[in-house]
């Protein structure tokens, strides 16, 4: 039967042998197995890595040495997992992963077994550490896949609630399905605290994302109070279950609640002063109180927090230093040397080329710069002759739409005058044969001023300006055909002396009749032109 994993995001790695110290150290010297001297190794760089991480990077080297010279690819998968675990519990996850990646290499090519599916589930939980939700997945669904196989509830409630917290900070109610499947599974196990605090804290965090206070308020205690019935709770758990609730009363301002969960997760984090959740419990102390105003104590947690800080700072400058160790192809001194002699050696070699490449860079830029401010420039020319051009044609076909207007106009105050001439005459001939030709020739002249003139006009004012009525109409759709035939002429800036002699009305109703259309238009307490508003209705679109 596959081994029960057991993980959360804040996980717990398997721990090599804890035979003393000094005792693996005085047994190196006695053992010729490459593979039993890595494993050995690795267990000494364990134990040191809390208490002197110097130490610990020496044997993890010579855990490296004896696993290559061993020349067992399984040897070497197993240095490269259990380095990775150390590193992880340093929170230095790149160098983790890296580790992870190389161990994993080897595993995914075996039959399954309980070592390769503990590495998934850490390649899992770092991939969720560094915020990578969609690898953290995929790890989590082919352990999912393990533990069905198995029938292992437990073990599934903890995948479902890994993978609830994978959707968390994205997909909250992604987040709220795995999660509530979790719970449903717990529900048919009485004991397993630990899991239950874990998932409703989760939870409580959910329903503070969805805006749901007394859910969320409800599971914070809940989770509470089973990491407090369970003696058998780890400290970093306990940590972390009293500082997520520390941090939910702290974001709805209920600082003395703040402060209660946040002094009871420093003090189940006693024996794990210099980790980072011990520092966000000392944070959340000294902030808190500051908001009260609580002066003494937010000094004496800041201090606290300051000292522990700096320690994770320069473990965490170590951490970078073995990084660059790890990552540097040469492994002995005179290797480093013999490449510092060539990096000398080429430097003045590189500077010159280099010097050269950016004035090449920086004489092509500017030879492309000068062409496309030519270029520009002949855009913008052309682009202004363009629009004198279209100007002019408008003004053109303007000026043609008046004079047609006026010629239409004209004419017909010529027949009218003549048809007031023809019934004069008509009215003094005596002969029917007379009055019945004048009838005729009034007819006809009649029937040729029949076309409305107007509606003429509007159709080749519409030909010009083509988008202008429909505009127009769907602004202000509230305009009579008397409005919009002022509109017409107003768009082709003419007077109002110029409208009166084309309408036949006075200079006066003219001016009256603009004062009436800046009203329907709303625009009467606006300093804009009425010809320059009704130009923006000329656009197409």
């Amino acid at each position: 039967m596959l081994l029960r994993v057991f993980f959360f995001f804040i996980v717990t790695f398997s721990a090599v042998a804890q035979e003393e110290v000094s005792v693996l150290v005085d047994s190196l010297a006695n053992i010729s197995s490459e593979s039993e001297k890595s494993r050995i190794s690795l267990s000494i760089a364990s134990q040191l890595k809390n208490d002197d991480w110097d130490r610990a990077l020496y044997y993890l080297e010579i855990a490296k040495k004896n696993a290559v010279d061993s020349e067992s690819e399984k040897t070497i998968a197993n240095y490269y997992n259990g380095a990775g675990d150390i590193f992880f519990s340093k929170d230095a996850l790149d160098i983790a992963l890296k580790y992870y990646l190389k161990a994993y290499d080897y595993y995914i090519n075996q039959p399954s077994s309980d070592k390769s599916i503990t590495l998934e589930q850490n390649l899992a939980v770092v991939y969720g550490r560094i915020k990578e939700p969609k690898k953290a997945r995929t790890f989590f669904r082919k352990l999912h896949g393990y533990a069905e196989k198995e029938n292992d509830i437990v073990l599934l409630a903890k995948i479902l609630n890994n993978i609830g917290t994978s959707y968390l900070n994205s997909q909250v109610d992604s987040a709220k399905y795995y999660y509530e499947r979790s719970e449903n599974l717990l529900k048919t196990i009485p004991n397993e605290m630990q899991l239950k605090a874990y998932l409703n804290g989760n939870l409580g965090r959910t329903y503070f994302l969805k805006d749901s206070i007394e859910k969320a308020q409800k599971y914070f205690a809940l989770a509470a109070n089973y990491i407090e019935k369970d003696p058998t709770s780890r400290s970093q758990s306990k940590g972390w279950i009293y500082n997520t609730v520390s941090t939910y009363y702290e974001k709805i301002n209920q600082l003395d609640s703040a402060i209660v969960y946040a002094t009871k997760a420093n003090e189940a984090l006693s024996e794990s002063k210099f980790s980072f959740e011990n520092q966000a419990a000392l944070q959340t102390l000294y902030k808190n109180y500051l908001k009260k105003k609580d002066y003494k104590n937010a000094a004496e947690y800041f201090q606290k927090y300051d000292a522990v800080r700096d320690s994770l700072n320069l473990e965490e400058k170590s951490a970078n230093v073995e990084k660059i160790k790890v990552e540097q192809e040469y492994k002995n001194k005179e290797q480093i040397r013999e490449l510092q002699d060539s990096k000398r050696r080429f430097r003045n070699y590189v500077l010159f080329l280099s010097l050269v490449s950016v004035l090449l860079l920086l004489g092509m830029l500017l030879y492309r710069f000068r062409n496309k401010l030519k270029n520009t420039k002949l855009e913008k020319q052309l682009a202004v002759a363009k629009q004198k051009e279209l100007d002019t044609n408008l003004q053109l076909k303007n000026k043609e739409l008046i004079g047609k207007a006026m010629v239409e106009i004209h004419r017909t105050e010529i027949i009218e005058e003549i048809l007031q001439d023809l019934k004069e005459v008509k009215r003094k001939a005596a002969k029917k044969e007379t009055q019945r030709a004048i009838d005729y020739i009034a007819k006809r002249l009649k029937r040729d001023t029949s076309s409305n003139i107007w509606e003429e006009f509007e159709m080749r004012f519409e030909q010009v300006h083509e988008s202008f009525y429909k505009n127009l109409s769907d602004k202000h759709p509230d305009l009579t055909s008397r409005d919009k035939r002022l509109c017409a002429l107003l768009k082709l800036n003419l007077t109002s002396k110029e409208i009166a002699q084309i309408t036949g009305q006075s200079s006066k109703s003219v001016e009256n009749a603009r004062t009436r259309l800046r009203k329907k238009l709303e625009i009467t307490h606006s300093d804009v032109e009425l010809s320059a508003y009704l130009s923006s209705f000329g656009q197409k679109g």
